[in-house]
């Protein structure tokens, strides 16, 4: 083999290479070529014009045969009319055991609806439905336009209509209980939704067919599956709306019980749909999330029902913290066993932003005319208490104090803890309407202290208990304080003072400055007769004005030890300052007049001893007052704003300015 290829590639060789010699061979060669495709392609052309003959004869015997076979077709047609009307007579056959017992039908099929055997009185009703429909599409076929005897048909088939609108009617009541159904009887709910789905495939079935021959019998489609979602969106709206059994006549409470029946309600349903009712639809319905769905919708149409009402302020707080705050929460639609099913930061807002901006806006003005009304009750029951005859009482470390800041103080936590369960911005809003509020009502509180002490004076015998309850007033101010800083605390994010609490403070240092004012003038009203004595000519021949003056200053002071660091320690300051002057104008105003050098030495002599006597006297009340605080809780040490920013006191002692006095009455 291989001898025979070398053989066979030799002789290529040599005669390539003797046309490669002579350029004429090779030129020769190249044109016969061409002549062979030419005769190839012309031999090819003459056999597709004797195929293209063929056929054309081959169409021409076709069409003959196609003229000739109209008129065998048009001698057919009373075949064809044959052949519908058998088509028609087998179907009457078919169904004529049907048609001849409807009326025993139609009587069967009530009594299995009334006894809600509801699949046995489908399948009854779909026998005479299919009868019914077969002839009426059948007479169609033959003669679309005898209306009559359609009309025919419909009227013997009647009850048929009534029997297909009583069976829905259990259907969509059954649907209606679904919730309590699928607890006790879950095989009735299934089978409603097996009806319901037999429905919508012969409901695509008649669609179809109508497609291809325009007829569609009576009373399709039904669309009972569309309408089966309609029944059960109108179930859920009624559960919701029905959860309201008392109103605000009835019971103040009447919205909290609403909302937290409603709670109840839509979290125990889903949990019966995710764990029961899923099991008797279809998957491809989505049950849990049609639900889920139509819960949310029904929620959102009540509460906005609910803020478009004339709600009261608490009313309106309890109505935004259910739904801002307890409708997400795990208490209902972010339970733990609803949350693998859905996810509640896809659900839509229950109230629109800027229905909560209004409800939000109409409780800071109702808040506003409440907590007005609220300050003005409490300071005339405040006011009321300051005529008693009784002493006003004592907190733990008995200093005296009256129940006004605590009464205002737990309204404004009240509102406060409300505000706080809306949002942070809500409550820093109600703080600083609070700190508003507070700041008015001080400057009312200012005003009723200054006409307390007017009165008091018309007749000082009246109130018995004045003194006592001007220092619960002192008292309270520091009290006010302590509240107002522990409420920024608790409900402030920001430490950044305002122009509240300026105005506050600074009220609060004035009526506790002029209540002290007015118990100092209290006591030097007392001690005016006395005060007028000193360096006197009763005076020099022993008159026990110092004598009475310290001694009234002490038992005044012993109701003093009752003000609270640190207007307690400013009374003091005060009252010497007081005493020094009164001491010093006695001097300047030259009530006596000397007549020897021994009654100067005398009145000298006095003086010096009474200038010991003030200064054992303060001294022993400062002693006492330090003492006091000592056993005290060190609440108030952080107190350091003076009282008496306006007043310096002296700094020289009793002791040194009556000597200066002596010097200058030996001379």
């Amino acid at each position: 083999m291989e001898e025979t290829n070398r053989e066979a590639v030799a002789t290529a060789v040599q005669r390539v290479a003797g046309m490669l010699q002579r350029s004429d061979q090779l030129d020769k060669a190249a044109i016969q070529s061409q002549l062979d495709g030419v005769r190839t392609g012309l031999t090819q052309l003459h056999n597709a014009l004797v195929d293209v003959k063929d056929i054309q004869g081959s169409l021409a015997d076709v069409s003959q045969d196609w003229r000739q076979s109209i008129n065998t077709i048009e001698n057919l047609k009373d075949v064809k009319d044959a052949v519908v009307q058998h088509s028609q007579l087998a179907s009457a056959v078919e169904n004529l055991k049907n048609i001849f017992s409807v009326p025993e039908i139609v009587m069967d099929t009530k009594q299995l609806i009334e006894q809600a055997d509801l699949l046995q009185a489908h399948r009854k009703l779909m026998d005479l439905e299919f009868s019914r429909d077969d002839l009426m599409y059948e007479q169609y076929r033959m003669d679309s336009k005898n209306t009559s005897d359609m009309n025919l048909i419909r009227i013997y088939f009647e009850d048929v209509q009534s029997l297909s609108d009583e069976l829905a009617k259990q259907l969509w009541m059954v649907l209606q209980r679904s919730m309590g159904t699928v607890r006790r009887d879950p095989t009735m709910l299934v089978s409603v939704v097996r009806i319901i789905e037999r429905e919508e495939k012969i409901d695509r079935r008649m669609l179809d067919r109508k497609k291809q021959t325009s007829f569609i019998p009576p009373g399709r489609p039904k669309q009972w599956k569309e309408t089966m979602f309609q029944v059960l969106e109108r179930t859920v709206s009624t559960r919701i709306e029905g959860t309201q059994s008392e109103t605000r006549e009835s019971d103040k409470m009447w919205l909290v019980r609403l909302l937290e029946l409603t709670r109840k309600y839509v979290l125990d349903d889903l949990i019966v749909v995710k764990n029961l009712m899923s099991q008797c639809f279809p998957p491809h319905y989505n049950t849990f999330h049609r639900f889920f769905r139509l819960y949310h919708q029904a929620v959102s149409a009540r509460v906005q029902e609910l803020a478009s009402e004339d709600l009261e302020a608490n009313e309106i707080v309890s109505l935004l913290t259910w739904v801002l705050n307890t409708y997400m929460s795990v208490d209902m639609m972010g339970h733990p066993d609803l949350r693998s099913e859905c996810d509640v930061n896809h659900l839509e807002p229950l109230l629109p932003q800027e229905v909560v901006d209004e409800l939000l806006s109409k409780y800071v003005q109702t808040f506003t005319s409440n907590i007005t009304g609220w300050l003005r009750k409490a300071l005339e029951t405040d006011k009321k208490d300051w005529q008693k005859d009784t002493e006003p009482e004592a907190d733990q470390d008995g200093y005296y104090q009256t129940t006004l800041p605590a009464i205002v103080f737990q309204m404004f936590e009240q509102n406060l803890q409300v505000a706080a369960q809306i949002n942070e911005c809500f409550k820093e809003k109600v703080l600083q309407l609070c700190l508003k509020q507070m700041n008015t009502f001080l400057i009312r509180y200012k005003e009723e202290a200054i006409s307390y002490k007017e009165e008091h004076l018309r007749d000082r015998q009246k109130p018995q208990c004045y003194v006592q309850y001007m220092i619960a007033i002192i008292n309270n101010c520091q009290t006010f304080t302590e509240s107002i800083n522990s409420l920024k605390r608790k409900y402030s994010q920001s430490s950044e003072p305002t122009a509240s609490d300026a105005n506050i403070e600074k009220t609060l240092n004035e009526v506790a400055k002029e209540g002290c004012q007015f118990l100092l003038d209290e006591v030097f009203l007392d001690l005016e007769l006395h005060l007028n004595e000193l360096l006197t000519r009763k005076w020099l021949l022993g008159s026990h004005a110092v004598d009475t003056i310290c001694v009234t200053v002490e038992d005044y002071f012993n109701d003093f030890n009752k003000i609270k660091k640190p207007f307690n320690l400013e009374m003091t300051s005060e009252a010497h300052r007081r005493v020094v002057v009164e001491y010093l104008k006695a001097v300047m105003h030259k009530r006596i007049a000397f007549r020897s050098a021994e009654e100067r030495r005398e009145g000298a002599d006095r003086m010096i001893k009474e200038a010991e006597q003030f200064k054992f006297l303060f001294r022993k009340l400062t002693a006492t007052i330090m003492e006091t605080l000592s056993q005290s809780k060190p609440s108030y040490l952080g107190v350091t704003q003076p009282i008496f920013r306006d007043i310096t006191v002296p700094s020289m002692s009793m002791t040194s300015m009556t000597s200066m006095a002596t010097a200058k009455l030996l001379k």
